[in-house]
């Protein structure tokens, strides 16, 4: 162990060996974090400490895996006893294997996922998005609001509608002794809640606890750590606030900034020894984090050489943005790089379109890490159906895929007799919904559906004319207005991601008719199925993927496309700023020899091509001139629970200035009020 200790720097050594009380060990990116934690499970069994007694929780099975090989590695695995290493949901499973007795529950339940969640829902048979009310459940679980209160809070019709699918669902899953992933933490949480003598005797159980990413914590998990340390306070956490980029799926970035007063007399070390980066590097990345206020500040010290210049890439539009780049990656290849060590990241999943097709057409293998590539993505494809049916009124198999995208009551069962009544007379399904009068489609397949299915026809039948009169430049306006996949796509759960991809492919519609005149329909979709196929080549890949997707990653050579207002920062009602610098944080310190940050002029921005401002970013990392955008914060965003002291429980549906403060727009339960944001408290 002293030769172990003697391979760490002095900060890593000081986290290693202290114990007792709580620390925050605030590990910078590239500073040996997992090395850190790992050696100091390993400093705490060559102690003496009882294995057992040690948990140790992560966010993923991978990273948990990990901690244990290498802890492993330096001490030995033949122990007396195992540490517990898990993910925050394992510890929750096997909590309630234990304890689940103590709600009337059978030890023996059974764990659902998020499709056996939506089949559940969709029994209940409703028209509202199934993901959308998953969301919203999962949105009162964590917020501890039971299904009663949900409904007797609920006033608007589709709230109602939600509360009360919330009910049958928690019904449901009682009845059949069923658990969903969040069940496994908010049931653990009221157990622990509920019995003092439970929580005191797990957290005698466990006398060391150790916590990984605990930026990326929620609410739910910071309760559940102050549970688990009811009988003592050795909690080690292990964390980034400058990398902590998921607000947006719950994570707390206050539980690291205020460590100190959930656990008192906290002691704070911070590991800043970069091994990873250049130093030129690391000096933009300080400088652009240094403008965020809510943190707690650290400066990154690089170990390695001062290295190459950082590229800021300037292009005409994002064409030429993915062309420059796709031959600045063929030369790296050409002089021997790996490609397995070169990366183009992106702020949003719409931008990769551009780069899949440039690295297609270079001939250079890809791999898209962590999302779908731009045509196989559900709402393009249905994009593209629709375009292949108002091309041919008779391709079926397009047809099923969006006959009832939006919604329109029409299931299996309905598609069926369509279809059979189809072949009896000898047409296709569409000719047929044409050719029937409205109140001969309602005999087949119902009022509802009937009424949308012909109003459906005539839309497929306009388009189809129009498509064939040319000059199809503002075709698409038409067939958003008839269709309307944007508005049904926007009230997903990730409907702004979507939308975004939406109008990424109605601005390349339009590019493309506007620059080949006379271009037909069909024509287009030839183009673009022959660029949705990417040849299967063998060997290393060049990553493409989000900057979210990369965290934890590192590469040789980095490229970050898109750099402008708006694209990076997302900008706009509900946008985080200080979110966003931490994103583009994270995307600098990716990178460990070469780095290139790329805009263009010109870019598809809501789906028509637009004049852009280069990123403030940029100005922020000190690599280019230009005036720094200095914005207040809202600690809200759409979608937020928020608790009133007069009006009682809302949810934010709106964010707007109002001079020095944030004013919110707050659905309580039905009336919509607008409220200062410091009169509020974020649930």
């Amino acid at each position: 162990m002293e030769q172990i200790l003697y391979e760490l720097n002095e900060e890593q050594r000081r986290a290693v060996q202290t114990i007792d009380g709580p620390l925050l060990i605030l590990a910078g990116a590239g500073t040996g974090k997992t090395k850190t934690i790992t050696t100091r499970l390993a400093y705490l069994i060559d102690l003496g400490v009882d294995p057992a007694s040690i948990l140790t929780l992560t966010f993923t099975n991978k990273a948990a895996k990990e901690m244990r090989d290498r802890a492993f590695a330096l001490i030995g695995d033949h122990l007396p006893s195992q540490p517990l290493l898990c993910t925050f949901h394992k510890f929750g499973l096997l909590f309630l294997r234990r304890y689940i007795h103590k709600l009337g529950r059978d030890r023996n339940f059974v764990i659902i996922d998020t499709d056996d969640k939506k089949r559940i829902i969709k029994s209940f048979k409703t028209d509202l998005p199934l993901s959308v009310v998953a969301t919203e459940i999962s949105r009162y679980k964590n917020s501890l609001i039971s299904p009663e209160e949900a409904v007797a809070s609920a006033k608007l019709e589709n709230f109602k509608e939600i509360s009360r699918l919330y009910l049958e669902y928690q019904n449901y899953l009682s009845e059949n002794n069923l658990v969903d992933f969040d069940d496994l933490l908010i049931l653990t949480y009221r157990i622990l809640e509920g019995d003092p003598d439970i929580a005191l005797s797990v957290s005698r159980e466990y006398n060391f606890i150790m916590v990984d990413e605990y930026q990326d914590t929620n609410d739910i998990q910071n309760r559940l750590l102050m549970k688990l340390c009811s009988s003592h306070d050795n909690i080690c956490v292990v964390g980034d606030d400058d990398q902590s980029i998921y607000g947006w799926r719950g994570a707390n970035i206050n539980n690291i900034l205020y460590f100190h007063e959930h656990f008192s007399n906290a002691k704070i070390i911070r590991l800043e020894k970069n091994y990873r980066s250049t130093r030129k590097i690391l000096e933009a990345a300080n400088r652009l984090i240094e403008h965020n206020r809510n943190r707690l500040g650290k400066h990154l010290e690089a170990v390695r050489e001062e290295g190459a210049d950082i590229e800021v890439l300037a292009s005409r539009d994002e064409q030429e943005e993915a062309a420059r780049i796709a031959e600045k990656i063929g030369r790296l290849i050409d002089r021997g790089e790996d490609p397995a060590k070169i990366a183009v990241l992106f702020r949003i999943n719409a931008l990769s379109r551009s780069i899949e097709e440039a690295l297609t057409k270079a001939r250079i293998p890809f791999q898209l890490v962590g999302a779908i590539r731009f045509y196989e993505r559900a709402e393009i494809k249905d994009i593209i159906s629709y375009l292949r049916i108002i091309s041919n009124p008779r391709d079926e198999f397009s047809l099923k895929r969006v006959i009832n995208r939006p919604k329109r009551g029409v299931g299996k069962v309905t598609y069926e007799r369509l279809h059979s009544l189809a072949l009896h007379e000898g047409i296709g399904i569409m000719e047929l919904l044409l050719k029937l009068p409205e109140e001969e489609i309602v005999r087949v397949v119902g009022r509802k559906s009937g009424r949308s299915l012909k109003g459906f026809a005539y839309a497929i039948d306009l388009l189809h004319q129009k498509s064939l009169q040319g000059d199809l430049e503002n075709f698409i306006d038409e067939f958003e207005r008839l269709i309307g996949l944007r508005e049904y796509y926007s009230h997903l759960p990730d409907g702004m991601e979507r939308v975004l991809n939406i109008d990424e492919f109605y601005g390349l519609f339009r590019d493309h008719m506007r620059e080949q005149r006379g271009s037909t329909l069909e024509e287009f979709l030839a183009e673009i199925s022959l660029q949705s196929d990417q040849d299967q080549l063998d060997g290393k890949r060049v990553s493409i993927m989000s900057v979210h997707a990369s965290k934890g990653l590192e590469f040789k050579h980095l490229f970050v496309i898109g750099m402008e207002e708006g694209f990076f920062p997302l900008t706009g009602d509900g946008c985080d700023i200080e979110e966003e610098r931490r994103l583009g944080y994270v995307a600098i310190t990716r990178a460990m020899d070469r780095l290139t940050l790329s805009y263009v002029r010109k870019r598809f921005y809501r789906g028509r091509r637009s004049s852009l401002e280069k990123s403030r970013f940029l100005g922020e990392a000190g690599l280019c001139k230009g005036s720094i955008k200095i914005e207040r914060k809202s600690l809200f965003k759409k979608g937020d629970l928020v608790k009133h002291k007069l009006f009682g429980i809302g949810r934010v549906i709106g964010i707007s200035r109002a001079g020095k403060e944030f004013k919110l727009s707050i659905n309580f339960g039905g009336t919509v009020r607008e409220i200062l944001a410091s009169f509020v408290e974020r649930i």
